[in-house]
Order: C-alpha cells, then sequence, then structure tokens
C-alpha cells in the first residue's frame, strides 16, 4: 500500500523532541510527529492532595501525578473555541488519558509527598495529538523526577504511545489527519517499554473488523512503541531512569 506522505505501513512520522523549551517549569517538552506539535510541562508541588496523605501513624505520603490537555486556539483549522468555564468532554477524557497512562510507570511511594502535574498543550493537530501527549509527558515526567534527586526508583518503567488503525483496507502506523478522518479503525495503543499493555482503545467506523485485523494493529503498536521507547531514552540522556 502507498500512503499519501509516501510513509510505509510500519513507519512513524519524523519525531524531533527539544527538552528545556521554556524555563518556567521543573521541566518542558515540545515533542513533534510530522506536523503535529505538543508541548509537555511538568510541574512540581512538595505537597499532595488530602486523599493521598497517611491514614495512621507510621505510614508516609503516597505522591501524585495528574494532567491536563488542551488544544490552543490556534491549533486547528477553523480555529478552536477556548474551554472557558466549561472543559469539553473529549478534553476531559483525553486528560484522563494521560493521567492514567503515567501514573502507571510510577512507584507513588518512593515519590513521596510530591504531586507531578504533567500539562500538554497543542500547538498544532494534525492526527495522534492525545497519544503524543502521553509519549512527550512521560519524557518530562522523567526530567521532573529526575530534577527531585529522590533515592529510590520513583520510575518503574516507561511509557509510550501510538495510534494505528486500518485505512483502504490496510493496517497502518501513526495516523495523520487525513488517514485518521478516513479509517475503516481508529485505534491508540498505551504500553510501557517492556512490552505490557496500559490501554488500548478501538474503534470499528464502519463494519466490525476480526481478530486477524486487531493483531496485525497490535503488532504495528509494539513495534512502533519500541522506537519511540528508544528516542525518549536518547532524548532524557542522563535523566533516562533505567
Amino acid at each position: 500500500m502507498s500512503r499519501h506522505d509516501g510513509r510505509t505501513v510500519d513507519q512513524l512520522r519524523p519525531i524531533s523532541v527539544q527538552r528545556g523549551f521554556t524555563n518556567t517549569s521543573a521541566a518542558s517538552v515540545l515533542i513533534q510527529a510530522g506536523d503535529t506539535m505538543v508541548l509537555c510541562t511538568a510541574s512540581v508541588q512538595n505537597s499532595v492532595p488530602p486523599w493521598r496523605m497517611p491514614r495512621n501513624e507510621g505510614e508516609t505520603a503516597q505522591g501524585w501525578v495528574t494532567a491536563e490537555y488542551n488544544m490552543l486556539p490556534g491549533s486547528t483549522t477553523p480555529r478552536k473555541q477556548r474551554d472557558r468555564s466549561k472543559v469539553d468532554g473529549r478534553t476531559t477524557e483525553i486528560q484522563r488519558l494521560i493521567g492514567r497512562s503515567l501514573r502507571a510507570a510510577v512507584d507513588f511511594g518512593v515519590l513521596g509527598e510530591h504531586t507531578i502535574t504533567i500539562d500538554c498543550d497543542v500547538l498544532q493537530a494534525d492526527g495522534g495529538t492525545r497519544t503524543l501527549s502521553v509519549t512527550g509527558g512521560f519524557i518530562a515526567l522523567c526530567e521532573a523526577v529526575h530534577s527531585l534527586g529522590i533515592s529510590g526508583t520513583v520510575i518503574k518503567d516507561s511509557v509510550a504511545a501510538i495510534s494505528v488503525g486500518v485505512v483502504n483496507g490496510t493496517p497502518v502506523l501513526d495516523l495523520d489527519y487525513p488517514e485518521d478522518s478516513t479509517a475503516e479503525v481508529d485505534m491508540n495503543v498505551i504500553m510501557t517499554g517492556s512490552g505490557k499493555f496500559i490501554e488500548v482503545q478501538g474503534t470499528a467506523e464502519g463494519e466490525p473488523f476480526d481478530f486477524e485485523t486487531l493483531q496485525a494493529q497490535l503488532a504495528l503498536a509494539k513495534s512502533g512503541i519500541e522506537q519511540l521507547t528508544d528516542i525518549q531514552k536518547n532524548s532524557l540522556a542522563e535523566a533516562w531512569p533505567f
């Protein structure tokens, strides 16, 4: 199959990562996949929500990681309205996905009395914003944890995410918007660097798909996650936690 941008079915879009994009937070990462660009920042508080505090004498505080997601007005055409008084359902769904994906990587007992907030702001959208937010958000999370100098292993495993789908009858990796908008199947896969699944979101946009098609998409996703993990490792360098 020939894809509209010349990629093979198992090829990621060109990915770039720029750490230290801003200097007002514990960590900031500008990550780009093709024409999709997301700014991921990590902010650290030396406290935790009340419900994470110890309830019994002798217990230690359990840390927390949460995430927020937003698409800037100029990230799409036509202009996206700002979320002023109410966050829309899609935004809520995505930021919950980012948060629970990143929490799967963290030992909260070792993190201790710290809350890390990952903000993912989409600067430009061309498909795959939620998956790129998870991948970039993990880089920001690792850098923030590294800056704390905590004794012990806070990060248990790496986390990355990628989209797969069926376009013109063929399973393909890392859909951009033209592919995503016409796909017969649309799927997002979040995995650890050790090859375990955190979440699989898959939908048949038309006709139902069979088990073999599901397996083909998961195999593509696994290959994509392996490539993204290498990119994360190379980007973090001394802050890579393993």
